[in-house]
């Protein structure tokens, strides 16, 4: 048999938010739920006015009316009726309430008592269960034609090669890369989707004002990775693009190595005798002296320092890598913007090569 006091203890233990107030709006009764999803003491709310656990008072007389009105349940009652309490810590809690009009022996209104289901989980779930309709649909829609792009992106490269002959297509090449670049961001986006989907999470980031989205990068751009075997190694970066040459740097430094800059290949020449590297990066295409020039000028005064080059080009107008290549360059990374993972793949396995 279910006695008074056993119904009592259950009450206070439920994890549903309950409150009771007076006649007066006062908070006469506080459960351990509204605790712990509130985040105020019963100390902190027991004597005080319930609008107090609303982000305004108009909230809490939405609340009480509609105990009131006979449209949520009949008079004096309310079901699973729709609001928002305000935490401890400020944030807003989404609610639905079912709750009654307490009335003395003599028929007055006496108080109330409302006990509310916090909503968060269910509404993330359900945010979720969206989220997953609009991936599957999204991918469906976007990833066929996303292919088809790609394979004509691949055709069209290969026509302006043949009919470029040895013209000098680098422009050509670059744009062709930059739509495959922005394919792939696209493909990433899609899998990001797909990603929250499998794992039932998402996150959002700031929009607008109050406003939030839901943030798509991928982890690896969200988290940026490290390489602890890089850690220590000296690098020498040659680029007459200071913009490429600044992020290489400061993406490199995060890795833990010791990272110096030339804006072409004289001042490289100069750094390597005042900052003595492990590894050399240049760029193919420079003033005054181009990759393969710093090259043959590396190997007469470091015989063995590894050097890579970069180029966003596939055309190798004045045969610079090829003639590079014949003479021991270590390796060549193509399509700048640089990856960084494969500029760290890249210098792995120059390391492992050394040692």
């Amino acid at each position: 048999m279910l006695t008074k006091e056993r119904l009592e203890q259950l009450v206070a233990r439920s994890t549903d938010i309950v409150v009771a107030t007076d006649r007066k709006g006062t908070v006469i009764y506080y459960n351990d739920g509204a605790k712990k999803s509130l985040g105020y003491a019963a100390s902190e709310v027991l004597g005080a006015f319930v609008g107090r656990l609303y982000p305004g008072l108009e909230e809490a007389k939405r609340v009480m009316a509609a105990m009131r009105s006979p449209e949520h349940g009949g008079p004096g009652i309310v079901e699973t009726f729709r609001t928002t309490f305000l935490s401890k810590s400020g944030e807003e809690i989404p609610v639905a309430i079912s709750g009654a009009v307490l009335k003395d022996e003599h028929g007055e209104e006496d108080g109330t008592v409302g006990f509310a289901k916090d909503l968060r989980e269910i509404l993330h779930k359900e945010e979720l269960a969206t989220l997953g309709e609009v991936a599957i649909g999204l991918s469906h829609e976007i990833n066929n034609p996303l292919a088809v792009i790609l394979n004509q992106t691949e055709l069209l490269e290969r026509d302006v090669c043949e009919l470029a002959g040895e013209r000098d297509v680098s422009v050509e090449m670059e744009r062709l890369d930059a739509v495959r670049r922005e394919i792939a961001r696209v493909a990433e986006i899609l899998e990001r989707l797909g990603e929250m989907v499998r794992e039932e999470t998402y996150e959002t980031v700031d929009y607008i004002g109050p406003a939030r989205m839901i943030d798509l990068r991928t982890r690896r751009s969200r988290e940026e990775k490290r390489e602890p075997r890089l850690r220590g190694l000296r690098v020498l970066v040659a680029d007459d693009d200071l913009g490429i040459a600044n992020s290489l740097k400061e993406i490199l430094e995060a890795d833990g190595c010791a990272v110096t800059t030339a804006s072409d290949g004289l001042e490289a020449l100069e750094q390597l005798e005042r900052h003595p590297p492990d590894v050399v990066l240049t760029d193919v295409v420079m003033p005054n002296m181009d990759g393969h020039e710093l090259f043959e000028k590396i190997r007469e005064r470091r015989p063995g320092l590894p050097v890579l080059m970069m180029t966003a080009f596939h055309y190798d107008k004045d045969h610079i890598i090829k003639r590079s290549r014949v003479a021991g360059l270590a390796t060549v990374i193509f399509k700048k913007p640089v990856d960084p993972e494969r500029l760290r793949a890249a210098l792995l396995e120059v390391v492992e090569r050394k040692r």
